[in-house]
């Protein structure tokens, strides 16, 4: 077989310039979310930024009474420790962030301060709790959350960009753009392991569907096998339950692409080299909560429930965890309006509904996978901690399944033919429109609960005249620039989505399909009629069957 069929594009299909631009926006984003949330704003936010300072001074556990819920104590500066009464505001909407007490950059002095994360695993509080060596105060904390949103970013763009890598990648890039809601960029803006969980298992998922689907031709997705090693091994110690996001992410693709091609990988030697690290960040993960014993950190108020009667409750609630994929800020004390809920709502169940009708079987199977884990999760994980811990369950703890239930469908809907043409483009416009319209909406919304409050008195017009906190250069500033970077976003998002290329896959989507679907190049105009004949045959043969696929 020809190998062109089978040789990657060496630059994603909307050119040089898509991924550092996409990382741009999306650091951006998430840094002004972490500028715009107050100090703590974050469920379990203190205990992770105790955490994180205690880690990078080389205290990795600390000093815990080992009894279920028990917090640790560790060393940390007196700012850092005094950080929990900044979420004086948390569980109440109406109540706004000047409660806070000014957080004393002068307290650098160690001292004793608890924390629930103490037996978590170190390794994401290694990479954003350096600040803390050499800042101090409010501008320490704010750094620590902005280095936590730059790696996010960074991850969900080498996502993006392997999404644009794939031989037809409209539908997946549509895909991540509905993957990245508003809780993702709150969460990503924030101080806690979650937003890391998430990035990287859509970093490992769409990295690797690039891989199985260039499998023989390896050499020209090197960077991302490395991507796939790098993101596999950070998933694996991100959090307890990692390890099941990482096995999901993984044998998903496998189920799309198939088994043959792991087994070129497996002969390859960066390859190999790469498997190897995913496999020591497994070992070194599991050994950590097993000798570390993470779960036991986690408080609750028990339950006198059987485990089966709490998986039953739990999966009456389905639906009711929905709008913590989208958005439940605070601590779970600000919901989003109505219409965000609407928008995201209706975008995510179209691109279910894209997988579930998927052209081929193996790709139907892989996306219903993903929603059977996403029902049967939640219950059974909720129901095993039922008698010790009660009801613990957040819609957040689920957002890495769900994002990349929304990935493996774009993926799954890759070869059907993405509409290019001018009502497309129009149509394409107005629905990034709305989705940044949306991303906009929920920022604003935020920041009205924390500076005036979400009292029913209280209009959006208080926020001109009464607000009671102001977040650093003021909300105006960060909501001009949190629309001015949304509107590059959505320029860059539509440039991607629907650019005349003369890339063949584009073209083939472009007239309805009708080329192949795994593209050759065209022969050079003084090519030889040999040669020609050569290359259209190739593009015959694979109309038929993807390498390594099904058939229609």
């Amino acid at each position: 077989m020809n190998v062109l069929h089978r040789r990657a594009r060496p630059l994603p299909f909307t050119g040089r310039l898509f991924l550092p631009l996409a990382f741009l926006v999306l650091a951006a984003l998430s840094t002004l979310w972490a500028l715009a949330s107050p100090l703590m704003a974050v469920p379990d936010e203190p205990a992770h930024a105790i955490k994180a300072a205690s880690v990078v001074r080389g205290e990795l556990l600390g000093v815990s009474g080992g009894e279920q819920g028990d917090r640790a104590t560790v060393q940390v500066p007196g700012y850092i420790a005094s950080l929990p009464a900044q979420a004086c505001h948390a569980y109440d909407g109406r109540i706004t962030a000047d409660c806070a007490p000014v957080v004393d950059a002068d307290d650098t002095a160690l001292t004793a301060a608890e924390t629930s994360a103490g037996n978590y695993n170190p390794m994401y509080y290694f990479l954003v709790g350096w600040p803390s060596l050499f800042m101090s105060g409010a501008p320490a904390v704010y750094a620590m959350r902005i280095v936590s949103g730059l790696i996010g970013a960074a991850f969900l763009a080498v996502s993006l960009g392997a999404a644009a890598r794939l031989r037809r990648p409209r539908w997946p890039v549509a895909a991540a753009i509905v993957s990245i809601t508003p809780m993702v960029l709150f969460l990503n803006g924030s101080i806690n392991p979650n937003a890391l969980e998430i990035v990287t298992t859509a970093a490992l998922f769409l990295n690797l569907c690039v891989v199985l689907e260039n499998s023989a031709a390896l050499r020209s997705v090197r960077s991302n096998i490395v991507l796939v090693g790098v993101s596999g091994a950070v998933l694996a110690n991100t959090r307890s339950l990692s390890l099941v996001w990482l096995a999901l992410a993984v044998v998903v693709p496998l189920i799309m692409y198939g088994w043959k091609p792991m087994f070129a990988i497996l002969r390859n030697r960066l390859g190999i080299a790469m498997t190897a690290l995913i496999g020591v960040g497994c070992v070194l993960g599991l050994l950590w909560v097993l000798q570390a014993d993470s779960l036991k950190s986690l408080t609750g108020r028990p339950v006198d429930l059987s485990r089966w009667d709490a998986a039953q409750i739990m999966l009456d609630r389905s639906f009711d965890y929905v709008s913590g994929y989208i958005g439940y800020m605070g601590w779970l004390d600000t919901p989003l309006p109505s219409g965000v809920y609407i928008f995201w709502h209706a975008a995510m169940g179209a691109v279910l509904l894209m997988g579930l009708a998927a052209p081929k079987r193996r790709d139907r199977l892989a996306v219903l996978v993903l929603v059977a884990a996403a029902i049967a999760l939640p219950p059974i994980l909720q129901g095993q901690v039922i008698a010790q811990l009660g009801w613990i369950w957040q819609g957040r703890y689920l957002l890495a399944v769900i994002v990349l239930l929304l990935l493996a469908c774009g993926v799954a809907f890759r070869t059907v033919p993405f509409p290019t043409g001018p009502v497309a483009r129009r149509a394409g416009a107005w629905l990034l429109a709305g989705t940044a319209a949306a991303q906009l909406y929920a920022f604003i919304y935020v920041l009205r609960r924390y500076t005036v409050g979400l009292e029913e008195s209280i209009r959006w017009a208080g926020m001109f005249k009464d607000t009671a906190w102001q977040p650093p250069f003021t909300w105006p500033v960060l909501v001009t620039l949190y629309a001015l970077v949304l509107a590059a976003g959505a320029v860059l998002a539509h440039r991607a989505l629907f650019r005349p290329t003369p890339d063949p896959a584009a073209a083939a989507d472009a007239d309805g399909g009708s080329g192949a679907e795994n593209p050759v190049a065209s022969p050079p105009a003084n090519a030889s009629p040999a040669v020609g004949l050569l290359a259209n045959s190739a593009g015959t043969a694979g109309r038929h069957r993807e390498p390594g696929g099904e058939g229609h």
